[in-house]
């Protein structure tokens, strides 16, 4: 069957004439068995091509699916860290409140949440999928945490609510706003002095502003001193309690008296560049039993 030989006749009908060819069995069989092959190769190929093409589209179901818990996993990391800088300004405010109120600092503040920041960066790329799992269970510990200061934070204010109420009178005599408006240009620490070129400790802060700049009292309290005094140049004292007093000194003018009652807010003078100082600003000191402290830590706006 192999070597026998078939014959096609092909008839040309217009012409009348015929073309005859010679075929062995052995090449008729391998005929058929390449178009059998074919035909099977071609079917296996649709069948990967189909297969390839549902895999692909999971894949993009999957991208997008992860793209989004990406987007849900920034914005709620954002808002934890928003929490985290909101938490600490309350806790710096609680701790200034404390401070000017004569209330004991609480021992048993909840440290903030540890771990690192909860803020990933998600533009590099993909982000896998066991990293994922790690970040929304720190997230998660972070938020428990953040819930566990709000509260404590909420007992402390109302602790803190209940003292003001009880001694109004101390809290209007602490000093708590800034005296005036201006940056600070030096503050409460050590420093090179512009004059002598020695080191030496600063014992207020020095609030650069333009001359004329008002200068308000930070509490109620009396004026103890009002005029020139050596390289302080024009300065104000002013008593707030027997423990508490603020200096204000290189004035350009003041507006009060010696023994004279200021409240909250009102102007003591302005600002100006008297005494020993190397520019118009306000040389601003706190003094509790005479020596003196950070004046920051009795400014709270």
């Amino acid at each position: 069957m192999l070597f026998r030989k078939y014959h096609i006749v092909v008839f040309k009908d217009k012409e009348g004439s015929c073309k005859k060819f010679q075929l062995r069995g052995w090449f008729i069989i391998s005929l058929f068995l390449m178009t059998i092959t074919m035909a099977t190769g071609n079917v296996i190929l649709w069948k990967k091509y189909a297969q390839h093409s549902r895999v692909e589209q999971g894949l993009n179901i999957a991208e997008k699916t992860v793209q989004e818990q990406k987007t849900q996993l920034l914005s709620l990391s954002q808002k934890i860290s928003s929490l985290q800088n909101n938490l600490s300004r309350i806790r710096d405010f609680d701790s200034k409140l404390r401070v000017m109120i004569n209330l004991d600092q609480d021992g048993n503040q909840a440290a903030a949440p540890k771990g690192g920041s909860a803020n990933e960066n998600f533009s590099k790329g993909y982000l896998p999928l066991y990293r994922q799992e790690l970040l929304a269970r720190k997230m998660h510990e972070f938020l428990r945490q953040l819930n566990v200061e709000a509260r404590l934070e909420e007992v402390r204010q109302q602790e803190i609510m209940h003292t003001l109420r009880n001694n109004k009178n101390i809290l209007e005599a602490t000093p708590s706003i800034w005296p005036t408006s201006g940056w600070v240009t030096s503050g409460f620490a050590w420093r090179t002095s512009p004059f002598t070129g020695k080191r030496e400790f600063h014992k207020g802060i020095d609030i650069s502003a333009p001359r004329g700049t008002p200068i308000y009292a930070p509490a109620r309290g009396t004026i103890t001193f009002s005029g020139r005094d050596g390289s302080y140049g024009l300065s104000v004292r002013l008593k707030h309690n027997a423990s508490l007093s603020t200096r204000f000194a290189h004035l350009h003018r003041i507006t009060i008296k010696n023994g004279q009652v200021v409240t909250r807010g009102e102007l003591l003078g302005y600002v100006g560049s008297t005494g020993r100082s190397t520019g118009p600003h306000l040389h601003y000191e706190v003094r509790l039993n005479g020596v003196p402290v950070n004046p920051k830590r009795y400014i709270l706006n």
